[in-house]
């Protein structure tokens, strides 16, 4: 087990019953969520490739702006 993983379930077994029952439901929930992330990237490599070059192509006209100006 890493060592944030351990933090976390340290920090997790401070919670109350009814905190660390919602935390127990998300992490699987979250766990297949990547697999299928995962899994759908492997099947369209050459989409994500397309999106890729779209979105540099976009930043290199001056379509985009830096991530700190958008969150003020």
């Amino acid at each position: 087990m890493t060592r944030p993983l351990e933090q976390a379930i340290s920090e997790a077994k401070q919670l109350s019953e009814a905190e660390q029952d919602a935390i127990a439901r998300l992490v699987p929930d979250e766990i297949e969520s990547d697999r299928r992330w995962e899994a759908s990237l492997a099947r369209w490599p050459e989409k994500l490739s397309s999106l890729a070059d779209r979105a540099w192509a976009e930043h290199e006209a001056g379509g985009s702006e830096p991530f700190d100006r958008l969150q003020t």
